[in-house]
């Protein structure tokens, strides 16, 4: 019988707990998957916008308005290209808690800036010519199963009351960390249901020149200080980190939990592998008597442990890696989430590091058994 041969049959002496122990990897590393993208679907996030676009928002906080006279002060801010705005709705579809983003915009120059916006189905132009009109994500198309051309009446939460859209285009984003699961519509339907009382969320600028991103900031806040709306200027990818972040210290979170089931599993792989070494010392020690020497046997215990572990922790991956590929449950709260292959790599470390330490201490005891004393023991 072969080397690879007795490892395997070791594995089989025992099905049951080398079943279960597996098991127990398998979903600790579909745990670890899922939690792991959890953070670089976040940093990814993050990442998302342009260097070359401004936000302007409300030095009070992102729920308070500005004054829509601030755009024509910005537009003639030196380097600024052009100005945008927007304002979140809030309305749901039918169930309350049934959660997606929908944003009124200054169209005509919003979807410029944009080229990330990516109509697939419909045109802007038929966009903009009705009041009503609305272009939808690719994903919510999928999961609602609306069609191009249907009305669709949401229901106001901030702005309460039936408010009625029909779908005119469909984007595909072209970075999936942007999410497909947004709806925009005209800012001046807002503004006319509202009898005029809303004004913008905050506004968007297009730079000339994105190297001077800084200076410019800084130059509208200084503008602003002391105006009706002092304002808090930062660039796009800096105002989404900031949402991000808003989540808290997730990533010391998410590593507490994976350290704990890391370990848990640690001692869960070493008690499997002491109980399976405890009740084979004869059979160690027949194998020292056949000329095994103490570095083979050592390296069969060891063996043993690892294809458990990396087994497992290969199942787990790739189970995480199916659950979440293309639309899954989480891409609605995290657009782009899923298993990316940093991830797998690096929970097949992980799986390999625990199938070394907790087969570690065994094999060492296998290595050192004396023959005499282990069959005194048998016996």
């Amino acid at each position: 019988m072969t080397l690879s041969g007795l490892v395997w049959a070791n594995l089989r002496r025992n099905k049951k707990r080398t079943v279960l122990t597996m098991l127990s990897v398998v979903v600790a590393f579909f745990l670890f998957g899922t939690l792991r993208s959890v953070i670089t679907t976040l940093d990814k996030a993050s990442e998302v916008g342009s260097e070359g676009r401004l936000i302007v928002s409300s030095a009070s906080g992102i729920t308070f308005l500005l004054p829509q006279a601030h755009a024509n002060r910005l537009q003639s801010v030196d380097g600024v290209k052009s100005v945008a705005w927007a304002n979140w709705f809030g309305g749901y579809y039918q169930n309350p808690n049934d959660f997606f983003a929908q944003f009124a915009i200054k169209a005509d120059t919003y979807l410029p800036m944009y080229p990330e916006i990516a109509i697939t189905a419909g045109s802007v132009d038929e966009f903009m010519r009705e009041r009503t009109g609305a272009i939808i994500g690719a994903g919510l198309i999928k999961k609602y199963g609306w069609q191009l051309g249907q009305k669709v009446t949401l229901k106001g939460t901030f702005m309460p009351g039936d408010w009625e859209f029909n779908i005119r285009a469909v984007y595909t984003p072209s970075d999936p960390a942007f999410g497909d699961e947004i709806m925009l519509f005209h800012y001046e339907y807002l503004y006319e249901r509202t009898g005029g009382e809303i004004t913008p969320g905050w506004f968007v600028l297009e730079l000339n020149r994105p190297d001077r991103a800084g200076d410019i900031a800084a130059g509208i806040d200084a503008q602003f200080k002391n105006s009706v709306g002092p304002t808090k200027t930062q660039t796009e990818r800096a105002w989404n980190a900031g949402f991000v972040t808003m989540w808290g210290n997730i990533g010391f979170l998410v590593g507490a939990i994976g350290t704990a089931v890391f370990f848990a599993i640690l001692f869960v792989a070493a008690n499997t592998m002491m109980m399976a070494v405890r009740e084979r010392i004869g059979e160690i020690a027949v194998l020292k008597t056949l000329g095994f020497g103490n570095g083979t046997v050592f390296g069969l215990v060891l063996a043993e442990s690892v294809l458990i572990t990396v087994l497992g922790g290969f199942l787990g991956l790739l189970l995480a890696r199916t659950a979440f590929l293309g639309r899954n449950a989480l891409s609605a709260f995290f657009p782009g989430f899923g298993v990316t292959g940093g991830t797998i790599i690096l929970g097949l470390v992980m799986a390999l590091a625990l199938g070394l330490v907790s087969g570690a201490v065994p094999a060492i005891q296998s290595a050192r058994l004396s023959v005499v004393s282990a069959l005194r023991r048998v016996a």
